[in-house]
């Protein structure tokens, strides 16, 4: 009993340490978002928020931008989304099926795509080349198939949807359509749900394929948005020639303003994974067990 409690303690306080370096980053942010820019560039808000204020989210939000960004990004990511999962979902149940001819060979050509690419300058061709070039089109169709996420689904349908269940149905005159549609899916809202939560944040978090793609100010998604305004104000900070003592006070001020900016931005961005990721928590580490213990 005594050498369990020793250990127990330990891993305790081991986990409690590991929790409170992963969790107090996330925390000094969100408390550095309220906080007053000179406590904050001064190294002051440590615990708790010091001069607490709004001012920052009111600069980012006072940006039309911003609130056309979000709306945007919510417009990608539920449509990229949903596109993913009407591709991988398939493709993950026929590559699971043992009866399935060619598996081993479909299998081995998704492989081969993990690894090798095209390159950057290929895929811009041949989204220019398809007419995708500035539209939501070139956001969520090159990506449409993950083969990670597709491993892992396939991985599923193996463990859960045992063959006998299909011969069961099909006795009963069901085609293998209707046993996808009708059968399959239902039982499989665990997998659903990780693929939803990988995708999702995949989307929401991108900011590179509409640097490419996009040159509509109007269809940049919430990131690009973001980049943007701190690339713009840091661009005029630098390029600001102070030569007063007034102006160089109000140099500094406006670097406040930005570093205070900055933390803002973090929490505007990552609310939307905030809100999802505990709703399919309980799925999460489900999912990342099934890729991992079987493949």
């Amino acid at each position: 009993m005594t050498s369990d409690a020793i250990f127990d303690t330990v891993i305790l306080i081991v986990l409690t340490l590991v929790f409170i370096v992963v969790a107090y980053p996330l925390y000094f942010v969100i408390i550095s978002s309220f906080s007053d820019p000179k406590a904050v560039a001064g190294g002051q808000v440590v615990w708790y928020p010091i001069g607490f204020n709004l001012r920052g989210y009111a600069e980012v939000f006072k940006n039309s931008q911003v609130v056309t960004g979000f709306i945007n990004s919510l417009i990608y990511t539920t449509c990229g989304t949903l596109l993913n999962l009407a591709v991988t979902l398939p493709t993950a149940y026929a590559l699971s099926r043992s009866d399935f001819n060619g598996n081993r060979f479909v299998s081995i050509f998704y492989l081969v795509t993990m690894f090798v690419s095209g390159g950057m300058i290929p895929t811009y061709l041949v989204v220019k080349g398809c007419g995708m070039l500035n539209t939501i089109w070139a956001l969520i169709v090159p990506g449409a198939l993950g083969v990670y996420n597709m491993i892992v689904a396939r991985t599923f349908f193996k463990a859960n949807l045992p063959n006998e269940l299909l011969e069961a149905a099909k006795l009963d005159g069901c085609s293998s359509t209707r046993f996808f549609f009708s059968i399959a899916l239902p039982l499989s809202s665990s997998i659903i749900a990780i693929l939803v939560l990988y995708y999702g944040i995949g989307h929401w978090n991108s900011y590179f394929s509409a640097l490419l793609y996009l040159s509509d100010q109007k269809k940049y998604p919430l990131q690009l948005v973001l980049r943007s305004i701190l690339v713009l104000n840091e661009a005029q900070l630098q390029q600001g020639t102070a030569t007063t003592a007034e102006q160089l006070a109000q140099q500094e001020r406006q670097r406040q303003l930005i570093e205070l900016m900055k933390y803002s931005l973090i929490i505007v961005s990552s609310i939307p994974v905030m809100i999802v990721y505990p709703l399919v928590q309980k799925h999460f580490v489900k999912g990342v067990m099934i890729g991992s213990v079987k493949g």
